[in-house]
């Protein structure tokens, strides 16, 4: 493994080294004030430590010290899209910074510091049509909001089956990703079944090609949503990609600011869309009976044809939780009314509304669902629009190069002029 401050771009104490070192350090810095904040570290030990010993950073010196990284860049010598990834970065860790040293920041604005896009509610007509799909599609009586409760009873899955059978779905999906996509000799994944969290489930990265995929019982997984599950945690998303990046960009060519992954950054907001592509990279048309035929082998049935029909439509009902985090925290509704709003339009039970507020309010995760929401449609977006690239190439190089979301957003520019 290439150490942090020992990469390609030359000398240790080359201004491209001296920038990407201190971009390592920051977001170290910023991880001992935001428990969580460091989403994955594979770098230097010895800068970590260094970072660990020092005294509490202060946030406003955290802010000036991203302010003097982001004017360093230009007369880093730093190659595209290095030096791209790291301004957008760094952006965002200057508002981390700023908003721990109190800065007052409108939320939308914190979310396009954060993320590189801009965000907006989804009008509440666009939901009641996908109702009235849902309700079409669904056996049953009692509209939409029953029948759809219906089919998440049944397809319930008891917490003492989950790990067993994202495991066998993870087995199966390993084979081809690693046909399709590549998977460095020696990757391994393991999971763990936990309880109490605000996410649904959580990709450890540990470095080394190896991972550890916590998955929460209390979100009350069901059967169809397990491929999503397992292709946007492991293969071909989290992992894969974290794999990827640390063979071919950290090991290989010495990008060492790839050995850190941060919350709250653009990095996080292409990882998320990746995730939530994952499934679409991997299997496409035809998941859903492909899906059932694993679980079969598990004692598990599973309506596939049902499940990959279904799932679009209730995938359209999702940008509902960006639109109750713009509610919460820049219209400041109460949390009650975002609980209500979440029931009505994601047709979820009170209980699980009140999990997504939970998520939603956590100062950590407050934001972090426009990755999931705003990240899902670029890169789904960008993956869709090359001439003489498949979707699956262009998922290759999500996976295989430092892509952000500004990058994206040109090439969809420039692809939508090319086609005028």
């Amino acid at each position: 493994m290439t150490s942090a401050g020992s990469g390609a771009s030359g000398p240790a104490s080359s201004p491209g080294n001296l920038v990407v070192d201190g971009y390592l350090a920051l977001g170290l810095r910023l991880g001992r004030l935001v428990d969580g904040f460091v989403d994955c570290w594979f770098g230097d030990p010895s800068l970590a430590a260094r970072v660990a010993s020092e005294p509490v950073p202060v946030p406003a010196e955290l802010a000036a010290d991203a302010v003097l990284l982001q004017r360093a860049l230009p007369d880093a010598g730093l190659p595209e899209p290095r030096r791209a990834f790291l301004e957008a970065q760094l952006r965002a860790l200057e508002c981390v910074a700023r908003r721990l040293d109190g800065r007052p920041l409108g939320f939308l604005a914190e979310v396009r510091a954060y993320f590189d896009v801009d965000i907006e509610p989804v009008p509440a007509d666009r939901y009641a049509e996908v109702h009235d799909r849902i309700d079409e599609l669904l056996p049953g009586s009692g509209g939409p909001r029953a029948k759809l409760a219906a089919f998440r009873e049944r397809d319930r899955l008891a917490p003492e089956s989950l790990g067993r059978a994202v495991r066998a779905l993870s087995d199966a999906l390993r084979g081809l990703t690693a046909e399709r996509f590549g998977l460095p000799s020696g990757e391994t994944v393991e999971y763990e079944v936990v309880r109490d969290r605000p996410w649904n489930a959580f990709n450890h990265y540990q470095g080394g090609y190896r991972s550890l995929v916590t998955i929460n019982a209390d979100a009350g997984h069901g059967m169809s949503a397990l491929p999503h599950l397992a292709t946007h945690e492991v293969y071909p998303g989290h992992h894969t990609e974290r794999c990827a990046k640390e063979a071919g960009l950290v090991r290989a060519q010495g990008q060492d600011e790839q050995a850190i992954a941060l919350v709250n950054t653009p990095q996080c907001l292409i990882a998320e869309g990746m995730g939530e592509a994952a499934l679409d990279a991997a299997l496409g048309e035809g998941w859903g009976p492909w899906t059932a035929e694993v679980l079969a082998a598990e004692g598990l049935h599973l309506d596939g044809e049902l499940a990959e029909r279904l799932l679009p439509l209730t995938a359209q009902l999702l940008s509902a939780r960006q639109d109750a985090a713009i509610m919460l925290h820049d219209r400041h509704v109460d949390p009650e009314a975002a609980v209500a709003y979440l029931e009505q339009w994601m047709l979820v039970d009170e209980t699980r509304a009140r999990h997504m507020v939970r998520f939603l309010t956590d100062p950590l995760w407050r934001a972090y669902t426009v990755t999931y929401i705003a990240g899902s449609a670029l890169v789904r977006a960008w993956m869709h629009a090359g001439r003489d690239e498949s979707a699956a190439d262009r998922y290759r190089r999500l996976l295989n190069e430092p892509l952000h979301p500004s990058a994206l957003t040109s090439d969809l520019a420039a692809a939508r002029r090319g086609a005028a």
